[in-house]
């Protein structure tokens, strides 16, 4: 079976098990863009994908319930850096390889500061963006390449963002595919594998510090303390009320055009 997985370091522990562990060779991956997990799902290319929670009506996706990437506070990942202040923000570069992450800075810009930007697709190179936009969002391995408390610009964490407006968890993808293909032999091997990777953390730091450059705190710092692969009632709690939002939002900006 083909799954597509995210290629951000986040994913990493989630599949730790598979590639390393004792789940090595059960699924043939692929790595993709968030925002390619799901048209991997859309055209048949998986069965199953690690695909941003906006997409899954669009597609009309079941999901695991009891894994993902979320966050409880600051994600550190996903950030929204502006030139202007908030409520002033007319034009919004966005990296538009999550649309989950699109779609919350569409829905929090409005509900927090009254603020609806015209959204412009752009690679993730922040003087770029911001060279042609009043903001920027990036998301990713990239946004944690940046270091926020340096930059002479105001940054929102929007993962933070959420939760203080909220009160609950923010899900930003999770492991989706049709109902016949989430089969509770499917559901159990995905969970040995994150716990297996969660198990093996100095593996995977060490490996992010060798293979994708991040200092060992950093990446140490941002899997265990930022990101939370195992939900909750609470989580899916979150990840529904986000669903709701996230439909009226839309579909050219959620898409990224």
């Amino acid at each position: 079976m083909r799954v597509s997985a995210v290629s951000y370091l986040n994913t990493w522990p989630l599949v730790w098990g598979f590639l390393h562990g004792p789940g090595r060779g059960r699924f043939d991956f692929r790595f993709d863009l968030p925002a390619e997990c799901a048209n991997a799902l859309g055209t048949g290319d998986a069965s199953i994908g690690l695909v941003p929670c906006a997409e899954l009506d669009r597609l009309g996706l079941e999901y695991l319930p009891d894994l993902g990437i979320a966050c409880e506070g600051p994600v550190r990942s996903i950030l929204l850096i502006s030139k202007r202040p908030y409520r002033e923000i007319g034009t919004l570069a966005v990296d538009s390889g999550s649309r989950s992450s699109v779609a919350l800075s569409r829905i929090l810009l409005a509900e927090r500061y009254g603020c609806r930007p015209r959204f412009v697709p752009m690679a993730p190179r922040l003087q770029d963006m911001l060279s042609e936009c009043d903001a920027a969002l990036i998301i990713g391995d990239p946004a944690l390449h940046i270091e926020p408390e340096q930059l002479p610009y105001r940054t929102l964490d929007l993962g933070a963002e959420w939760v203080a407006w909220s009160g609950l968890p923010m899900v930003f993808a999770v492991w989706a595919g049709k109902r016949e293909h989430l089969t509770a032999d499917v559901a159990t091997a995905f969970a040995d594998s994150c716990r297996w990777g969660l198990g093996h953390m100095d593996e995977i730091v060490a490996a992010a510090a060798r293979e994708r450059g991040f200092g060992e705190e950093l990446a140490r710092e941002y899997l265990t303390q930022h990101i939370v692969y195992e939900l909750s009632a609470r989580h899916r709690e979150g990840l529904e009320l986000f669903r709701r939002l996230a439909r009226a939002v839309p579909a050219e900006i959620v898409a990224g055009v």
